[in-house]
């Protein structure tokens, strides 16, 4: 009987720990915390896309905003022509524990690559993701051009041979909303 009192004891201890410390988040997770980032706060806005993709000329709007209380940057990217054949909304968060940028890219491809979560790191003006998607690497850099108020945006991928190829080489022009 003591020994089951003794064991009764320590559980109700164990459990009393465990839901403290679920109740308070540890203090480097910042839970509840706004995301704040110069960088990015220069993208929320309108733009006008142009640029490359495969080699091809391209037009697309993007849209970008802060949501889900400031946590991520919203980019909502559509390609102009009568019947888009393109369309992504892309959520860019950073991870306070891990200290790097994390991208949600969602688009018309589905959801065997929206499962890869791109990995950043800002150096300067810019930041670079990195995606492993199931048929290989693809970075995404996103370069802010102060002097010219206009937003860079390439994308590198590694072809059969191992090499990193250009995938697009886009820029980002204000439509307004600045």
């Amino acid at each position: 009987m003591k020994h089951r009192l003794l064991i009764l004891a320590i559980c109700v201890s164990c459990i009393s720990c465990f839901c403290t410390t679920q109740e308070q988040p540890a203090p480097s997770s910042e839970k509840g915390r706004t995301f704040q980032d110069d960088l990015l706060d220069k993208m929320a806005g309108q733009w006008k896309l142009s640029g490359t993709i495969r080699g091809k000329n391209v037009e697309h709007s993007v849209e970008a905003q802060w949501v889900l209380n400031h946590q991520f940057l919203q980019v909502h990217e559509k390609d102009l022509a009568r019947a888009p054949a393109y369309e992504a909304s892309v959520m860019i968060g950073y991870d306070n524990l891990s200290e790097r940028y994390v991208a949600h890219w969602l688009d018309v491809f589905g959801g065997r690559f929206s499962e890869t979560l791109g990995y950043g790191t800002r150096s300067g003006d810019q930041i670079e993701f990195v995606f492993e998607y199931p048929d290989g690497p693809f970075r995404t850099i996103f370069r802010w051009v102060p002097d010219k108020k206009q937003w860079q945006w390439q994308m590198r991928t590694k072809d059969n041979s191992g090499k990193w190829v250009e995938f697009s080489n886009l820029t980002l022009t204000s439509a307004g909303g600045h």
